[in-house]
């Protein structure tokens, strides 16, 4: 399927490269021992490196360069075994130093990849560039007074793994897929929580247009984006705005942008710098980063299994659909529940529950997996049920409500509501016979030739049997009726 945008003069292709900030997951800071909580009060979490007061020196958290390790192992990405700190000299007035510990020329990351799970079942790869580590500033804050600004340093320190793709990706539904793959990864290594919404996850978003095939455009920086939709709204706009003003004669500024997610655009924050602008230089404070080939080693070998190599397995194991297998891992916890569900059943059986009834009844409540009235063994044992014959799938889908209600087993709702399929074909035929009488008219339709008719009596009959009576049974016996 194409993604070309359409202009006034033609088709337009877009060209999307995102740098994502990750916060590592870790209880203190890239270069301090200040703690990292979440939602503490402001200033709260600041030492005095953190502050940038004069004398003080960094010192390396080396479990933040583990996990940085651990993603770019995740991302099958080159390790540079040496990687070194620069200054990133800039003024913000939450930014104490003056300026920001990061990764220029060396990062400790290099190139990687991606697989995206498209909808169609195919994967797409996306080129990674680097990671490198930095630390974040703090936050201003304009609302606390009709005329001072406040600082928080809570965040100033926080260690960021910036990971950068190549321009890979072409439309905003693929740079969603990008982010969303990108989390679960991030999440099943267990570097970076992935809440968006607290700010431990942010993307830059690097946007420009081209025709089909053509030479690359002068890209646009849409900058700290905190949410997928938003990205997707973000790029939507950017694109279109670029388009319009290339046809209008008009050429594309390289600027960064902001994304106003009220009034839905983009509007140009400052003029693009360029690295020369920010005076990169080593920092004399610190050494440069040389790892041991042996404790990286130890790393990869301690890494858990990932979402790619979960859904290869999935499918092999279960001979479930590829999407549907990319649909299961994309969390942990869902992936680990269908197993324990499918194990020793019908595979398909049970993903097609989870998928269906089961995730709409935790979307309905707002709950998880984990916080799930339904546990895995109970649907399980509704499988069992469904699979001997006990009820029917229809019968099944009241049983499951009942479960999400009263947390009982559903072999004990079935016995105490009578709900056991009918299997008699005596009684079938029975109940068959009498709605062929009471709609003698449709059957003479039917016999006509009006075959579409035959849903209507299946209908009819299992309303008869209060839903009970077996499908398959009831199918067959009416067919031959039917026929005469």
């Amino acid at each position: 399927m194409s993604n070309y945008i359409k202009g006034a003069t033609g088709d337009w292709e877009v060209v999307l490269g995102l740098e994502v900030h990750a916060q590592v997951l870790s209880n203190a800071k890239l270069f301090s021992g200040a703690a990292t909580d979440f939602g503490s009060a402001p200033n709260s979490q600041v030492s005095l490196v953190d502050a940038g007061f004069p004398g003080m020196l960094p010192v390396i958290n080396d479990h933040c360069v583990e996990q940085a390790v651990r993603t770019g192992l995740g991302l099958k990405a080159k390790i540079n075994y040496w990687s070194r700190f620069d200054r990133k000299n800039y003024f913000y007035a939450d930014l104490p130093n003056g300026y920001q510990i990061s990764q220029f020329k060396d990062p400790i990351v290099g190139e990687g990849r991606l697989l995206l799970d498209m909808p169609d079942g195919s994967t797409r790869e996306i080129g990674i560039t680097r990671l490198h580590l930095e630390q974040d500033a703090g936050k201003s804050l304009h609302d606390q007074h009709p005329n001072l600004t406040f600082v928080d340093l809570n965040r100033a320190g926080v260690a960021l793994m910036e990971i950068v793709s190549e321009p890979d990706m072409r439309s905003s539904e693929e740079a969603a897929l990008y982010l969303t793959k990108l989390r679960t990864v991030l999440r099943y290594l267990g570097t970076c929580d992935g809440n968006m919404e607290e700010g431990s996850m942010r993307a830059d978003v690097n946007v420009s247009v081209r025709r089909p095939g053509g030479d690359l455009g002068t890209r646009c920086e849409i900058k700290n984006v905190n949410s997928i939709r938003f990205v997707r709204a973000a790029i939507e706009y950017e694109a279109r705005r670029q388009i319009d003003v290339i046809e209008d004669g008009g050429t594309i500024k390289q600027e960064t942008r902001l994304f106003d997610s009220t009034k839905g655009v983009t509007r140009s924050m400052r003029s693009k710098e360029e690295a020369h602008d920010y005076r990169y230089f080593p920092d004399p404070d610190l050494l440069p980063l040389e790892l041991d080939p042996a404790w990286v080693e130890a790393i990869a070998a301690g890494l858990p299994e990932l979402p790619d190599e979960k859904k290869a397995r999935l499918v092999a194991d279960y001979g479930i659909k590829p999407y549907d297998a990319a649909v299961l891992v994309a969390e942990r916890e869902p992936a680990d529940f269908f197993e324990a569900v499918a194990k020793g059943r019908d595979s398909k059986l049970a993903a097609a529950w989870i998928m269906g009834d089961y995730f709409a009844m935790l979307n309905r409540l707002g709950k998880s997996v984990v916080d799930s009235p339904v546990s895995a063994q109970a649907l399980g044992g509704l499988i069992d049920l469904i699979a001997d014959n006990t009820i029917s799938g229809r019968i099944a889908k009241e049983v499951f409500e009942a479960m999400v209600e009263t947390g009982e087993e559903p072999a004990a709702i079935v016995e105490r509501q009578g709900l056991r399929q009918v299997t008699d074909t005596g009684s079938i035929e029975k109940s068959i016979d009498e709605v062929l009488d009471r709609h003698a008219d449709k059957v003479a339709e039917y016999r006509s030739g009006k075959d579409k008719l035959f849903g209507f009596f299946v209908g009819q009959v299992m309303k008869a049997t209060q839903g009970k009576a077996n499908p398959a049974a009831v199918n067959e016996i009416l067919l031959k009726k039917l026929q005469g």
